[in-house]
């Protein structure tokens, strides 16, 4: 059966030369074909690495999965991959870029290696440019917007875990103490999973206050209501 992999790097040569080790080949066991030549691009904007493809024989499938009718191969968005490489690459880094399909309008991307740390910055900062940055260039000039999520090593949703936790935490405070407190200063996507993790919480409001970048969540005792509903968080921007 022949399979292929694709592979990136900042020549043809690097790249088939990842390929080769991925798959403990030689280059003699494989046929190669350039999808993408390297191109330089300004301050990393519009960098594009090496893209080939190296064709290979692998043993037949068992019977089992080969009664699955053969499909065309997932895409692999060699734009955002392209982007990414040369970007990452001028911050001095590398890593794997895994790409896939997340709804008909979204993409996820989970960048993971040894060095992401600063590749996340500090609170996901760096992460969040990253982010912005690629749909940014991704995006542009075309008609239908494309949402790209980009991770590195599960961050977000460690991240997630983290900030309700925290919430839970600081609402049994209000509670005990009777008293309003304010977390740490958070972008809004990190305020948002603070209020969504207490819109139900009962004995406790939250609402937003202060300007970028120091514009924080606070926790505000609330007496409990004989009748009718919990309000609602108040300001949740």
């Amino acid at each position: 059966m022949i399979k292929y992999l694709e592979k990136t790097g900042r020549t043809e040569e690097e790249a088939v030369a990842a390929a080769l080790e991925e798959l403990g080949m030689d280059r003699d066991d494989v046929s190669v074909t350039v999808v993408e030549r390297a191109k330089s691009g300004f301050l990393g904007i519009g960098a594009s690495p090496a893209v080939v493809r190296v064709e290979y024989e692998a043993p037949d499938e068992p019977v089992a999965e080969a009664e699955t009718p053969a499909t065309e191969p997932a895409q692999d968005y060699p734009e955002i991959r392209s982007f990414l490489t040369g970007l990452l690459s001028r911050m001095g880094t590398k890593a794997d870029i895994e790409i896939t399909a997340r709804d008909s309008k979204g993409i996820v991307v989970n960048l993971s290696g040894p060095n992401m740390g600063a590749v996340i910055g500090r609170r996901g900062e760096t992460l969040d440019a990253i982010q912005h940055l690629t749909n940014y260039v991704i995006n542009r000039g075309n008609d239908k917007h494309m949402h790209i999520s980009v991770d590195a090593e599960s961050y977000r949703a460690k991240r997630e875990e983290s900030l309700v936790r925290l919430a839970e935490k600081m609402a049994a405070k209000v509670i005990k103490y009777k008293r309003s407190m304010a977390l740490e200063p958070m972008n809004s996507y990190e305020r948002h999973i603070i209020h969504t993790a207490l819109q139900d919480y009962e004995g406790v409001t939250t609402s937003s206050t202060g300007t970028e970048p120091n514009r924080r969540v606070v926790v505000s005792y609330d007496r409990p209501q004989q009748t009718g509903n919990k309000p609602q968080s108040r300001e949740w921007a």
